[in-house]
């Protein structure tokens, strides 16, 4: 059986510019600041990192988020999102950088799948271990995400 433990808390700090492509609209968001925290993992995310998400014509988001994770002592970890998302007036708005009110986690549709890779052999599990995530946005803009491990019992 399956089952599902909290790993770590992510938040980030974004600015986002929209443009349209053939596929739908594709928002850039550049991440300005963020950290995670868990009892394993625990850091700031560093360097280049961002989304490069596509609003379909289905009305749903498709996340596509590179992230640098540096943890408290100094290993640097990759981290690569894909996901989906229902596009609600909550999340147009806070996309649009006009909304005051967050979601919520469980009221809205985010979902998130991190892969996680590293040379740093302290942190080697994450190069085996499958992650999934779910997910909310504030105002700011700001993106928050529970994250999750699949585990065996």
């Amino acid at each position: 059986m399956l089952k599902l433990i909290k790993e770590f808390e992510l938040h980030a700090d974004v600015t986002v510019d929209q443009f349209c492509g053939p596929f739908g609209t594709r928002i850039l968001s550049k991440v300005t600041s963020g950290q995670f925290v868990g009892n394993r993992l625990k850091g700031d995310i560093v360097g280049a990192s961002g989304d490069w998400a596509l609003i379909g014509r289905d009305g749903f988001v498709r996340p596509d988020v590179r992230l640098t994770f540096r943890t408290v002592d100094a290993a640097l970890i990759y981290v690569q999102f894909f996901g989906v998302a229902k596009l609600t007036p909550t999340i147009r708005d806070i996309l649009g950088l006009s909304a005051d009110t967050p979601t919520s986690l469980g009221a809205e549709f985010i979902f998130v799948h991190p892969r996680m890779e590293t040379g740093d052999k302290r942190y080697s599990w994450v190069n085996r271990t499958m992650f999934i995530g779910e997910g909310r946005l504030l105002p700011g803009p700001r993106a928050e995400y529970q994250v999750y491990r699949v585990d065996q019992s």
